[in-house]
């Protein structure tokens, strides 16, 4: 590309050039005619100060008062007959060629044209003189001619093109050794990445690419690892997941056989096992449940927001709660207020929280629910006067199939209430607090934003 870059320049450099020397020699022509115009409308002789007397006279003065270029000569004709030329030589002696000196001297109108010499063509503008114009009497005529040597200065220009590409070319040699070292500790890290992203396999994701500085790659190196961590936490997850629902399903599923197994011809004891097969069944039904539900949680369109007033779905949570045991129910606060949420969930979420309540407590036990909204932000409480969650578990329980192992109870469920809860205050841009200590009840805060952001947000 840079090859091609310098190739380009060359050929535009090479055509300004020529383009600006072609202006270059009309306007030295044009100067050298307008010259002569003045002097033979306004001169006057430095010997006598007065007008030419004749225009042998005037071509003389202005001959001997020019200096021709290198590239440029001046002839002079009177009466057809060559007169006089520049003092220096000239690359080409145009005045050998006959033809051309016959048809120069006999000039009558301003003429500008060209001719083929042994050093290349040579621009010429032939101005012819009267002797009235110069102040002269008699009728006596001369001719001025100026000639440009173009071809000699468009060999100044391939000069300057010849050194053009000398440097180009050592720019460009240089340019692709310092382009072939950077480049290679450019993509010494993308090589890494990509070495990296070959030896992890779905056994090990535990490698990760070493990162120096802080330019584009390192950021892309960082980016990779934090992709890494994610992918290797899903694959935990996924992988914990697995094992713990396929212990907690293998238990209904040895009991239904195993009663299957033993099931005699008593009706009797049919009826029993059908029973207990049944109960089974749903709850393997209520598992299953709960996992779509998890696997919901992290699709868009999980919540259906609308704008819920905060203060009736307090009342109405605490209507419902009310009726899950026979604890001593309160109603602490009431926060009023509009919310954007979703009030099937937010049901759900709390509900949940309020049915643990219950099977962590005994009759007799308070269990308090509230709502309050503040600095941007709502919060739905469930306290209960139970056993508590000790410091151990307070991560722990809110992980799938997990459950506390300091109550004095044993939850009926299948350890995914919890997780729930937290899957639908994540939904809603929010999070799950607990404050608890063995012994003193616990209490389960949801936290959300009054206004979440949308999808497109």
């Amino acid at each position: 590309m840079i090859g091609l870059a310098l190739l380009a320049s060359l050929v535009m450099v090479r055509q300004v050039l020529l383009a600006r020397l072609d202006e270059q020699v009309n306007d030295e022509l044009v100067q050298e005619v307008a010259e002569l115009r003045t002097l033979v409308r306004e001169g006057r002789d430095p010997a006598t100060g007065e007008r030419f007397g004749s225009v042998e006279r005037l071509l003389e003065v202005f001959i001997s008062r020019n200096i021709p270029s290198p590239d440029e000569t001046m002839l002079t004709f009177v009466d057809g007959r060559g007169h006089q030329r520049s003092a220096q030589s000239p690359p080409a002696p145009l005045h050998e060629d006959t033809a051309l000196m016959r048809r120069l001297g006999a000039t009558t109108e301003p003429t500008r044209g060209s001719v083929m010499t042994e050093v290349g063509r040579v621009d010429y503008a032939a101005m012819p003189v009267q002797a009235s114009l110069a102040g002269a009497a008699g009728d006596e005529a001369g001719v001025f001619v100026v000639a440009q040597f173009r071809d000699l200065q468009v060999r100044e220009v391939d000069d300057v093109a010849r050194v053009f590409v000398s440097v180009g070319f050592a720019t460009l040699l240089l340019a692709s050794l310092v382009a072939w070292v950077a480049a290679g500790r450019i993509l010494a890290p993308v090589r890494l990445v990509t070495d990296t992203a070959r030896s992890i396999s779905e056994t090990d994701l535990s490698k990760r690419i070493p990162v120096h500085g802080d330019d584009e790659v390192s950021r892309l190196s960082a980016t990779f690892n934090e992709m890494l961590d994610r992918l290797q936490n899903a694959f935990a997850t996924q992988r914990y997941f697995i094992v713990d629902a396929g212990h907690e399903l293998r238990t209904p599923i040895t009991i239904i056989r195993g009663h299957l197994e033993l099931l005699g011809d008593d009706p009797q004891e049919r009826a029993e096992t059908v029973v207990i097969l049944t109960d089974e069944l749903d709850r393997m039904s209520r598992m299953v449940d709960d996992l779509l539900m998890l696997a919901k949680a992290e699709r868009h369109d999980f919540l259906h927001t609308e704008t819920v007033d905060l203060g009736v779905l307090t009342d109405d949570l605490f209507a419902k709660a009310a009726t899950l045991g026979a604890r001593n129910w309160k109603q602490e606060a009431r926060g009023e207020g509009l919310v954007v949420a979703d009030r099937q969930r937010l049901t759900q979420a709390v509900m949940q929280l309020a049915q643990n309540a219950t099977q962590h407590t005994q009759a007799g036990d308070t269990i308090a629910l509230g709502s309050q909204m503040r600095y941007g932000e709502a919060r739905l409480w469930v306290r209960d006067t139970g056993d508590g969650v000790a410091a151990a578990d307070r991560d722990r329980i809110f992980e799938r199939f997990a459950r506390s192992t300091g109550s004095r109870r044993v939850s009926e469920g299948a350890g995914l209430g919890l997780s729930i809860v937290r899957a639908i205050a994540q939904a809603h841009y929010g999070r799950v607090d607990l404050a608890s200590a063995p012994g003193e009840g616990a209490t389960f805060t949801l936290t959300f934003p009054v206004d979440p952001p949308s999808v497109e947000e």
